[in-house]
């Protein structure tokens, strides 16, 4: 990280839009080490750039960024079709601004996340910087250079689908905070009564271990079934630890409340929650793949924009 009093003009520049430039790229990702590689790529072009014929450093980066995004989008492609079991993106901690504003904790949900997972990266793009950010479509026209008629259908086709499989409710944060610390408690007590209560009847258990841990390779669909699995969380190993070596914390992850779970040495795996309008549990997100754990690990807590 550049200190400010190290920093130069463009130095500092660059760092004024950081934090912007990273909640674009996680966005348009889906993880946090390519958001990280991305925003580093954005510095490289930026250093070796001719600044005196940069009017607006802000759309200039946002240009580099979402552009390198798309680009990375389209090379991981492939990756992701070929991918042991559901694909996740990969969890991040989030502060209390994150989670405070309530359109950008639903624009870093793992739920919009994932449907995210299923646009164009030239639709993913448009939705993120139009939906997220507000930036008209002609700045996001320059930004992804395309023309803006054609970032306009590339927005309404996003928008449509993103509705259809997104559907939004009310956000009340103290009842999603409640009910997940009742399903923690009910998961690690074997409490299948209280299990069944705070599930929604269609659940819906997604579980990315990439291949590199034992999961379940398709969704697990059903109240009964869910409920029974999350039941047998404290009396059975997880991921060769025993429940009385697993440290269990609720703590807020992609800008809701989340759970990680941690043996001796290392982080097992993170959860998430989404919710139906009666503020039931309607899917629940479980990333085991301990690629994707490097940022939980870390510590890192971002405040996104």
């Amino acid at each position: 990280m550049i200190q400010p009093h190290q920093a130069g003009p463009d130095q500092l520049a660059f760092q004024q839009y950081r934090t912007l430039l990273f909640s674009v790229a996680y966005r348009l990702l889906g993880s946090a080490a390519d958001a990280e590689d991305v925003v580093q790529d954005a510095w490289f072009k930026w250093s070796a750039a001719d600044r005196s014929q940069v009017a607006d450093p802000k759309a200039y980066l946002t240009r580099i960024i979402s552009n390198l995004a798309m680009e990375r989008l389209r090379s991981t492609r492939r990756q992701r079709e070929t991918y042991v079991g559901p694909w996740l993106p990969e969890p991040i901690l989030t502060g209390p601004d994150t989670a405070d504003d309530v359109a950008s904790a639903d624009s870093v949900s793992m739920a919009l996340l994932v449907v995210l997972e299923t646009l164009s990266p030239l639709e993913r793009a448009v939705f993120v910087l139009k939906e997220v950010f507000a930036f008209s479509y002609g700045e996001i026209a320059e930004a992804v250079e395309r023309s803006e008629s054609a970032v306009r259908q590339a927005g309404h086709r996003a928008r449509e689908h993103v509705q259809a499989r997104r559907p939004r409710y009310p956000a009340d944060r103290a009842r999603r905070r409640d009910v997940t610390e009742r399903f923690l408690a009910a998961a690690t007590g074997g409490d299948l009564n209280t299990l069944m209560e705070l599930l929604s009847p269609g659940v819906t258990l997604w579980t990315d271990g990439g291949g590199k841990v034992r999961q379940a390779l398709k969704p697990v669909v059903g109240l009964e079934t869910v409920a029974r699995w999350f039941a047998a969380l404290g009396t059975m190993s997880y991921q060769g630890v025993e429940p009385g070596q697993m440290w269990v914390e609720l703590t807020s992850v992609n800008g809701g409340p989340g759970v990680v779970f941690r043996g001796p040495d290392r982080v097992i795996a993170t959860l998430t929650f989404d919710f139906d309008p009666e503020g039931r549990i309607s899917a629940i997100h479980n990333v085991a793949n301990p690629d994707k754990l490097q940022a939980i690990t870390d510590g890192i807590r971002y405040e996104l924009r």
